[in-house]
């Protein structure tokens, strides 16, 4: 049994040390914005933040995660009060079929955590490691230089102030 923090709430958890973090998410816990994609880290639809880096949840074994924050997409807003990266996506019409978008949100998130005003260079060089079909690509770019704006403005609601998911 271990102890994870996920999204602000602390969860016991009975899983093997090299059970990856994917599988608790889902299986577990019950958060399903995180996506089975490739399962070898290749493609970006398990994107999780950890620690206040992006990471590849399928790839990431439960044994290093004790005393580490875990942040899913669920932890960042709801339906009802989104994050200033969800409404940006949403905005942007950045989503086609959804499987990689969560994945997207949270490493772009990640980056914009780091650097509030990224280049469009660096937003790609960021999202690079996910693949995606749809073609929203210039819409992504877009939704990131959004989701930057919102967060400085006051209109942005801060994940800090949400409660716990």
């Amino acid at each position: 049994m271990m102890t994870l923090k996920v999204n602000g709430r602390e969860h016991q958890v009975d899983a093997e040390a090299d059970t990856p973090l994917l599988y608790v998410l889902r299986d577990d816990l019950k958060l399903n914005a995180a996506k089975y994609g490739c399962g070898l880290g290749q493609c970006g639809s398990c994107t999780v933040i950890v620690d206040g880096k992006a990471v590849l949840s399928c790839v990431v074994p439960m044994v290093l995660l004790e005393g580490k924050q875990v942040t899913t997409l669920e932890g960042l807003g709801t339906i009802a009060e989104p994050a200033p990266i969800q409404r940006a996506f949403m905005e942007e019409q950045a989503a086609q079929c959804g499987y990689c978008i969560p994945g997207m949100m949270m490493r772009a998130q990640a980056l914009l955590q780091k650097n509030s005003k990224p280049t469009d260079e660096q937003i790609r060089a960021e999202l690079e490691p996910h693949l995606c079909r749809c073609g929203t690509h210039m819409r992504i770019l877009r939704a990131v230089h959004r989701a930057a704006r919102l967060m400085d403005t006051a209109d942005a609601s801060p994940a800090a102030n949400r409660s716990a998911r």
